[in-house]
């Protein structure tokens, strides 16, 4: 009974990582997205304020382009922690999915931060036998009261606004109704054991530091203590397994999103890096068919791209 939890958050840990890396190569390696030519972008320095880009420079396209990290990092922390994006053009939809998000991300922290005090704990014990290992628990209890709460908060929000919101019914399926009931079910179970059977995190710290020791040791209580402890091990592991493997790993595809199509200005200048993916894509046959494609299997996005529609021919 008392390795259940242990071996479940292992296998968790491991297919989430193998997930997440997969994910990530999959992406990666697809082949170049339409670009959207939208400006401010945010590594154009001195110029995204404004929403200018280089393409203003006389001769830009013999001067070396200048971006800015700083600025990407300024851009996207914020849309990260508070998705602006979601506010500023769907404020609804953003008064619960922002309390769920946030509440993920103090969730994290407080997984985190048990884990960074069961080894400093190890490591050094008179590190945190006083005063940091105090603020350390009092961390960990804010962020893990405030993050279920405001999961559970937000989750109920967007179930409720899948289910009633005539603006979501043509996106809402079967699945996406599934992920927020298993979010509802883990953080709800994982709440109330902390409430009634491990106010101050005691036990749950026990097992995150069995956990990052190696130390598989039983966790300390009553047979129903341990056992709603294990059982929101379990879920959770479930869920940490779980997320990489739907579509909520778009916590990975939203670099993508961002850096290869939203921000991807990088120009095709002649034997530079975009010329050889461009002409790939060119020379890829068009199997569909619409009344300014006119597809037939056979000819070619470069086909298509030089047609003089005036004289309804290629050139």
């Amino acid at each position: 009974m008392e390795l259940i939890p242990y071996v479940v958050a292992y296998i968790a840990i491991g297919v989430f990582l193998i997930a997440c890396v997969a994910r990530f190569f999959m992406w990666s390696s697809m082949p170049m997205h339409m670009r959207w030519e939208l400006y401010p972008v945010a590594h154009e320095p001195g110029r995204a304020h404004y929403g200018g880009s280089y393409l203003e420079q006389v001769d830009w396209w013999k001067k070396p382009r200048e971006t800015s990290l700083m600025g990407e990092i300024k851009a996207m922390v914020p849309e990260i922690l508070f998705l602006v994006a979601l506010k500023e053009h769907n404020k609804k939809m953003w008064n619960v999915s922002f309390p769920f998000h946030f509440g993920l991300y103090l969730v994290i922290g407080c997984t985190m931060l048990m884990m960074g005090s069961a080894v400093l704990g190890a490591l050094w014990p008179s590190l945190i036998s006083g005063g940091l290992g105090q603020v350390l628990r009092l961390a960990i209890m804010a962020c893990g009261y405030g993050g279920l709460g405001l999961s559970l908060l937000g989750a109920v929000g967007l179930l409720a606004r899948r289910m009633s919101a005539p603006e979501l019914k043509d996106f809402t399926v079967a699945a996406d109704i599934f992920n927020l009931v298993f979010f509802l079910v883990a953080f709800g179970l994982t709440l109330v054991n902390l409430v009634v059977f491990d106010r101050d995190f005691s036990r749950s710290f026990a097992f995150i530091s069995g956990l990052v020791t190696f130390n598989m040791v039983a966790l300390p209580g009553s047979p129903l203590e341990v056992w709603m402890t294990v059982a929101s091990a379990v879920l959770l592991g479930l869920l940490v397994a779980y997320i990489p493997l739907t579509h909520m790993s778009h916590f990975i595809g939203k670099y993508f999103a961002y850096h290869a199509i939203r921000w991807n200005d990088v120009p095709n200048l002649k034997g530079g890096v975009q010329e050889g993916p461009i002409g790939v894509m060119l020379n890829q046959p068009i199997g569909w068919r619409a009344p300014h494609i006119e597809g037939d299997g056979t000819k070619t996005w470069a086909d298509v791209a030089t047609r003089d529609f005036s004289k309804g021919k290629t050139k």
